[in-house]
């Protein structure tokens, strides 16, 4: 599924990177004949009394008359009611394959289901389909997931392993245009673990460039539109998902309240990665936090079997490719160890974080995206992050068919603010290729007081020739149009700009190399070299206790993203993700063993 390229940023975060195998679309299956739209009721469940019960699907099980699903062993190939498991998850939760009929669940809330290793056809032509039909098979989905009674009692939907490092997740393959593979609606106390979701096809809905998926008429081939879809989903956990390869977006979702989603990589989604816009309201709510989140390579295909990017395109081609993007929201948005990497147009875009509520990020990477690498809007928080807005990496690649690079002018980070919002961005590394590495501006309708701040402390600022002007054009450092005071900077290394700020900032270097390990643009390295400027030039005011890589910070904390270290001895690590067998290869770097002291 994977190539073999690596890029390592600490000993904790582990990312794929260029090699790895790894939207709006307005052909959504939910808007054609013979659909009526995302089925919004809860699936007809089969009741049984007694308390929860734990179900087995394993590729050599059964079909219902000849297992009772309640045994992990293969259906022993005669006989009816054996103790064994089922063949296929339709088994327990069936498809009703008519347009707006949710199908019906097998399970009960509270039940566990246990999907063993191996590969699953999910759609039109598998086990558990038989109310599925050719004239529409795009309605032969799995029933939504039953809601469990509360937090403490959820639903479980796990694949073998979701327990012991999920090295051998059981993939679940969309095929016949399939509109999702995994269906939350309405599901809320839910616990999703270990599974891979993609289709067997490198087609991307409505592709301009040679690439889009058949639609006419059946059969429609091996590819599904969307991996994930939820709705109006309360307290659901994701841990440990693969989800790659769509014809239109890895996980389409809004109206969400309190979720958790740690481990989760969204990669090769031919629209869009996480697609929060969905049809009505999409105001999410509560605490939604991200842990270990990566999203890479979404406005591209994803050949198959090779898994490799191609067709990468653009808003100017009709496409859209955003990491992550939602329709109006709120909620407090917590992103923690995560990566936005080679995105074709945003990366990480909360521009319609509008409806109240926090953003949060805390030791996260940038980089790579075909427009503004992170966008906000509302009160944000960030520290030790690292925004790389190299914007046209996808020019001139043999993988793209057009992106527009540095699309809205390809600034690094954009805020946006309601009147009196105050945001911080602490202990970051930014560099850029586009118009600004910052930039503020009011929220559309809104009028901004002159009240709000932005306070930029213990920051690097790298410049560089703007995309596309070559050397008679430099990246600024901040616009806005807010107000003159907006930004406040301290304690930073400012170099490589235009317009360099005068006089200097407080506690600040102006035009001094921060002494990185590689700060050219194509090429960055964010740590820091002995003898950096940033060493010990920092302020303990409003530091993080840890670095980027979750190292300690000392009592005179460095500029910067990256503490630098003084390691006591090398070690040669090999790399090792979380599932070798389902994300990229291991493979052996250098790296500094966490047996150091602080500079």
């Amino acid at each position: 599924m994977n190539g073999s390229g690596f890029r390592v940023f600490t000993l904790v975060l582990i990312l794929c990177w260029s090699g790895c195998r790894f939207a709006r679309t307005t052909l959504d299956a939910s808007t054609e004949e013979g659909t009526t739209g995302p089925i919004s009721a809860q699936a007809e469940t089969v009741e049984r009394a007694g308390s929860s019960t734990t179900y087995y699907i394993r590729p050599d099980g059964g079909t219902p008359t000849e297992c009772t699903g309640v045994v992990d062993a293969a259906y022993p190939g005669s006989g009816t009611d054996q103790p064994c498991a089922w063949d296929h998850p339709f088994r327990a939760l069936q498809p009703s394959g008519e347009p707006g009929v949710p199908g019906t669940a097998a399970i009960a809330g509270g039940d566990t289901l246990i999907i063993g290793s191996g590969s699953y056809r999910m759609g039109y032509g598998a086990p558990g389909a038989d109310n599925c039909q050719t004239d529409y098979p795009q309605q032969c989905v799995m029933a939504p997931v039953p809601s469990g009674s509360d937090a403490a009692h959820p639903t479980r939907i796990l694949g073998e392993g979701w327990d012991s490092g999920c090295r051998n997740p059981p993939e679940l393959w969309g095929t016949e245009r399939a509109w999702l593979i995994l269906n939350l609606t309405d599901a809320s106390n839910v616990d999703v673990a270990c599974l891979e979701i993609t289709d067997h096809s490198d087609c991307v809905e409505g592709h301009t460039g040679g690439l889009a998926c058949k639609r006419d008429d059946y059969p429609y081939g091996d590819w599904a539109a969307d991996g994930l879809y939820a709705e109006d989903a309360t307290t659901v956990h994701l841990r440990d998902l693969d989800i790659h390869g769509l014809a239109s977006a890895g996980v389409r979702a809004g109206r969400l309240m309190d979720w958790t989603v740690e481990d989760v990589r969204i990669a090769g989604n031919g629209w869009v990665g996480w697609e929060g816009d969905i049809e009505g309201d999409d105001s999410n709510s509560g605490i939604l936090t991200f842990r270990r989140w990566v999203v890479e390579w979404n406005g591209c295909a994803e050949t198959y079997p090779g898994g490799e990017p191609t067709g990468c395109w653009g808003d100017s081609a009709g496409g859209y490719g955003d990491g992550v993007g939602t329709g109006a929201t709120g909620g407090d948005w917590v992103i923690e160890d995560s990566a936005f990497l080679h995105n074709t147009q945003d990366g990480l875009d909360l521009l319609y974080h509008t409806l109240g509520g926090s953003i949060t990020i805390r030791r996260t990477i940038a980089e790579g995206n075909g427009g503004n690498q992170i966008k906000t809007a509302g009160p944000t928080q960030m520290e030790n992050v690292i925004v790389v807005g190299n914007c046209g990496f996808f020019d001139s690649k043999p993988f793209t068919y057009d992106v527009d690079s540095c699309r809205a002018l390809g600034n690094a980070i954009e805020f946006h603010l309601h009147p009196s919002d105050r945001s911080t961005v602490v202990n970051s590394t930014v560099t850029g290729e586009g118009d600004c590495l910052a930039i503020a501006e009011c929220v559309e309708g809104e009028s901004c007081t002159g009240s709000e701040s932005i306070l930029l402390r213990n920051d690097i600022f790298q410049g560089n020739p703007q995309f596309g002007a070559g050397v008679q054009d430099s990246t600024c450092l901040a616009w806005t149009d807010v107000s003159a005071e907006l930004f406040a900077v301290d304690h930073g290394i400012i170099n490589g700009i235009k317009g360099m700020p005068e006089p200097c900032p407080p506690q600040s270097l102006c035009g001094a190399a921060p002494g990185l390990v590689d700060a050219s643009i194509d090429s960055f390295d964010a740590r820091l070299l002995d003898g950096s400027a940033a060493i010990d030039a920092g302020t303990t005011e409003g530091a993080p206790a840890e670095d980027f890589a979750g190292r300690p910070r000392d009592t005179q904390p460095d500029i910067g993203a990256y503490e630098g270290w003084g390691p006591t001895a090398w070690s040669y690590l090999p790399l090792v993700t979380a599932r070798p067998s389902a994300m990229c290869q291991a493979e052996a770097l250098p790296q500094i063993e966490a047996r150091g002291t602080p500079r």
